[in-house]
């Protein structure tokens, strides 16, 4: 009797750690998810909450696709997500590139090394990152440290106009986010056996045909890992584009801003973050699904 009644118990205790995470995603995502969706299917108004309420005062349901209509007929909204998606997806490539080796070589240098090189990833994390891009309006403006030294060893005659181009997007967001790149690629490759690699060269694979056999294989959870921790983030990105790309650059969190405190049309504003959200969820559970068929073929 004792032993079904520790069973139970350690079932209680299983479905228990496992509700954890399910009602803090009831909480934190699925709860705010609903009410977003109620405010993008009303109508705006001029009142405190500017937008219609979801249930009349004769207690029928009011609901509207106006706003995703809207979306779906004005030009300017699908040029902001696809000029989003190929800035967060450009971004996301250049910090696989920059951030494979670099996870490569954390992986492979000495334990003391090792971590000191990890303490240099993790150090930007200290500073404000609202600090952290002004440091980059400091670095590119047209008297800032970059220009000055150009200057300087006159390479150029006059300062060189950085600051409120896509360029200076595209440096803001691979410095802020490099490190989600390198942190699971390099949590992959730290266990990575090399004996694979050795023993393929060993075979006659050469380098580069080693690497793309083993070590690409190998390394690709934490490729997708580090992407979808990329591009997901700067997909929405708002500090960046408005401190650096300056007004003109457009990007889908400036606009969802903009909806939100300037137009004041709430309901506009919540289907554009609607509209986001699929863009971003949707893929990553196709990926996840296909990840899993391949995990049970390879099974």
């Amino acid at each position: 009797m004792s032993t079904v009644t520790a069973l139970r118990s350690d079932k209680l205790w299983q479905q228990f750690a496992v509700a954890i995470p399910y009602l803090w995603l009831l909480i934190f995502f699925l709860a705010p998810f609903a009410i977003i969706l109620k405010i993008s299917l009303a109508d705006p108004i001029i009142a405190q909450p500017p937008f219609t309420p979801f249930v009349d005062d004769d207690g029928g349901i009011s609901a509207t696709a106006d706003n995703y209509k809207f979306l779906l007929t004005d030009k300017l909204y699908a040029v902001t997500y696809l000029k989003s998606v190929f800035m967060a997806a450009v971004a996301t490539l250049f910090c696989l590139a920059l951030g494979f080796p670099m996870a490569y070589g954390i992986a492979r240098a000495g334990e003391s090394t090792r971590n000191l090189l990890l303490l240099l990833i993790i150090l930007p994390f200290w500073i404000s990152f609202l600090l952290r891009v002004y440091a980059w309006m400091g670095l590119l403006n047209n008297y800032g440290v970059i220009n000055n030294v150009l200057m300087w060893l006159q390479l150029i005659d006059k300062p060189i106009g950085f600051m409120y181009t896509d360029f200076a997007i595209y440096i803001g967001l691979v410095y802020s986010y490099l490190p989600f790149m390198v942190l699971p690629l390099y949590a992959t490759l730290e266990r990575m056996d090399l004996d694979l690699v050795e023993a393929a060269q060993d075979l006659g694979a050469h380098p580069s045909q080693a690497f793309w056999d083993v070590t690409w294989p190998l390394a690709r959870p934490g490729v997708i890992a580090g992407c979808l921790l990329v591009f997901i983030p700067a997909m929405g990105e708002y500090v960046i584009p408005y401190l650096l790309g300056g007004p003109e650059s457009l990007l889908i969190g400036r606009v969802l801003f903009d909806e939100f405190f300037v137009n004041r049309d709430w309901p506009l504003a919540s289907a554009v973050a609607i509209v986001l959200l699929l863009l971003l969820v949707v893929p990553i559970v196709f990926l996840q699904r296909s990840q899993a068929r391949d995990a049970e073929g390879a099974a």
